[in-house]
């Protein structure tokens, strides 16, 4: 691959999947979120810190950056290899503060602006207390060969949360790891995790093993060796410094450090050597980007799906509130209590049933006498209506909140948003009110209804017996026929009421029309119904749409991740 190439065709794939990692969005709390946000900011700190920078100039000098774990001696020996004191060392920990960029000053260009850590400040001059952990201080030292930076960063171990996400990050930006670690620690878990990740990216890495006894050199040197070797680091130089008292100036002897300085200085003055380097740890990122973008790619996918599937429980959960409603219609509910009571006072339960039972013909006889001086009225049975419809669409709409937040609490991704939005857990307020306005109106349309199937029969004994009020009553009153819900006694005579008005409403207008009456009145009622149940699902609905995912960024990251896989 020539630099022509890199530019030409792997450097926009490679900005393309920059752009797509960063637009993925994992807003959910799912279990596996903390990790894929961790590999979603690795991933875009990589590309903004290495892969694109070095994409972008491929001669630019070689960045390595000394990192380690606590106490393991960096900054002392980053000191001791400039051969003054740069970065600050001490017992204090965590010493670093500011992360310490010691360059050559002919290649001050590479360094000060933001080609590469773009998101780190850059500060220069004396060493402070005072230093942000976020910055990069850089030190300019002709005692640094040309070509070579040489970083000092944050402990890898650090107890600073934030040091340590930064070391990651500053690895991640390396052309070459300089890993330090010392007789004491060579084995310490942290480090060989980073170092595991380094070998399967194919991260150039060299060992640095500080504070040696003499008498434990070999030994622990060939153990270190096959340490690495089992890791898929076999080919990494081990560079070892004995333990030995720090000069007065505090810094290792030149005899400790001259092999690893004169290696350093190698790289930095062979282009090819630095070449290598350089090729094969930007190789081993690039073909680190599928693996990674896959594995963030799923992970938008776990959201989008855990979203998708909140959303189905709320619906689920009211498409369930108005089946309740309805069974709650053909089940004789509505035909008990109050509704029954006020029934029974207009028409009563006794003889004029069993009269009504002899046959339809004699029905139409005694419509007119039947009530001849009489005033019929059916306000209380209306109002009883009323009032058992809405205590039967209210109790549905408060069981399914309770379903839709109590579904959410036990789905990943839901029990943050159920803590977040409380209110879920109920209807919302003013249901009563709104349930009640909903019903009035629901009788508005069936009193229209019964007005216009009315027509011209108003002017007959029949009609003007009940007028339109009553009749519409009587009509609501057989929306709910059925007596399934209903046991002995109640069954007779709430089915037999309710079979009472529907032959009072088929003397009037015929058996057809009340039958076509009754389901329209039906099919209304449930419109309606579904109408408030979607408002109040839609409480649910837009706290999901507030959770920012992008099903099409996820598309696009795998794309960017096929293209960068197809430009290598």
């Amino acid at each position: 691959m020539t630099d022509t190439d890199s530019a030409g065709e792997l450097l926009p794939a490679v900005e393309r999947l920059r752009a797509a990692a960063e637009r993925i969005q994992l807003t959910l709390d799912l279990p596996s979120a903390a990790e894929a946000r961790q590999t979603r900011g690795d991933l875009v700190h990589q590309l903004d810190d290495y892969v694109l920078p070095r994409l972008r100039s491929l001669d630019a000098p070689l960045l390595c950056v000394v990192g380690g774990s606590t106490g393991a001696g960096k900054s002392t020996l980053v000191n001791s290899l400039v051969g003054e004191e740069v970065s600050r060392a001490g017992v204090l920990r965590p010493t670093t503060r500011a992360s310490v960029l010691v360059h050559h000053p002919d290649d001050k260009s590479w360094f000060t602006g933001d080609r590469i850590l773009p998101g780190l400040s850059r500060v220069t001059g004396s060493v402070t207390d005072e230093d942000d952990p976020g910055s990069v201080r850089l030190t300019a030292s002709a005692m640094l060969p040309s070509g070579l930076g040489l970083l000092d960063a944050p402990d890898i171990d650090s107890v600073v949360t934030s040091n340590r996400d930064l070391a990651r990050q500053l690895l991640a930006a390396a052309d070459l790891w300089l890993f330090v670690t010392t007789a004491a620690r060579y084995a310490d878990a942290v480090p060989w995790t980073l170092l595991r990740e380094a070998a399967e990216r194919g991260t150039s890495v060299a060992i640095v093993l500080d504070r040696v006894p003499p008498e434990a050199m070999e030994d622990i040197r060939v153990h270190l060796a096959e340490m690495l070797r089992e890791q898929g680091l076999a080919k990494s130089p081990i560079f070892v410094i004995p333990e030995s008292a720090l000069g007065e100036d505090g810094m290792l002897s030149e005899r400790d450090t001259e092999r690893l300085r004169g290696w350093l200085h190698t790289l930095a003055g062979d282009a090819r050597a630095r070449s290598v380097v350089i090729r094969r740890t930007l190789e081993g990122a690039l073909g680190s980007l599928s693996a990674r973008s896959a594995q963030l790619t799923e992970a938008g996918q776990s959201q989008l799906a855990a979203r998708d599937g909140l959303r189905q429980a709320a619906r689920s959960a009211y498409v369930d509130a108005v089946q309740g409603v309805e069974d709650g219609m053909e089940d004789g509910t509505l035909l008990r209590g109050e509704v029954l009571a006020r029934w029974q006072e207009l028409v009563g339960t006794g003889e004029f049933l069993r009269q009504i039972e002899v046959g339809i013909s004699h029905l139409r006889d005694r419509l007119t006498t039947f009530f001849t001086g009489k005033k019929v009225t059916t306000d209380n049975l209306g109002e009883a209506i009323q009032t058992g419809a809405a205590a039967l669409i209210t109790s549905h709409a408060q069981v399914a909140a309770s379903t839709a937040s109590r579904s959410w609490k036990s789905t990943d991704g839901g029990a943050a948003l159920v803590l977040e939005h409380s209110e879920l857990a109920k209807a919302s307020a003013g249901i009563e009110e709104r349930v009640e306005r909903t019903i009035r109106d629901w009788q508005g349309e069936v009193l229209e209804m019964v007005r216009a199937e009315a027509g011209g029969k108003r002017t007959t004994a029949r009609y003007l017996a009940f007028g339109v009020n009553a009749l519409a009553v009587m009509l609501m009153l057989i929306v709910f026929t059925s007596t399934a819900g209903l046991t002995g006694v109640e069954v007779g005579i709430a089915g037999g009421s309710a079979v009472l008005a529907q032959r009072l409403l088929e003397a009037i207008f015929g058996d057809q029309a009340v039958r076509e009456l009754a389901a329209r009145a039906r099919k209304a009622l449930l419109a309606k119904v579904s109408d408030l149940y979607d408002a109040e699902l839609a409480r649910y609905e837009a706290v999901l749409d507030e959770v920012q995912l992008s099903a099409e960024a996820v598309t696009e990251l795998s794309a960017a991740a096929e293209q960068v896989e197809e430009a290598r």
